[in-house]
């Protein structure tokens, strides 16, 4: 019987363990996401600035130049680009993102299309 005892044990102590490494894997990714998005952002004000490139060419070099999850992002306003307006298409693939950024984080993104806007 106490051999059972310390088998749930461990297999408790276990199961925890892997469910928090899943959870702090989760905050990791979202992590790296938001420091890439900020690089790419970063980018994006310097090729407005200095360049004066359309919208869609800076976007789809940024999609080319950026991991995977972001890529998809910023190729996908790139996309949207093509049939909406700047803002529009910028906060419709920040909507369809699938990547660890939660409401909040979306939701300070997609203020981007406010500046978008006004340009």
């Amino acid at each position: 019987m106490q051999i059972i005892k310390y088998c749930m044990l461990f297999l408790v102590f276990i199961i925890s363990a892997l469910i928090g490494k899943y959870i702090s894997q989760k905050y990791r990714d979202r992590l790296e996401e938001l420091e890439e998005i900020k690089n790419a952002l970063n980018i994006f004000k310097s090729k407005i600035k200095f360049t004066y490139e359309p919208i869609p060419e800076i976007f789809g070099e940024i999609s080319k130049n950026t991991n995977y999850n972001i890529s998809k992002l910023f190729k996908q306003a790139t996309e949207n680009m093509q049939n909406e307006t700047a803002a529009l298409a910028w906060e419709t693939a920040v909507d369809g993102f699938s990547g660890n950024l939660n409401k909040e984080d979306k939701q300070a993104i997609k203020t981007l299309s406010k500046l978008l806007r006004h340009n």
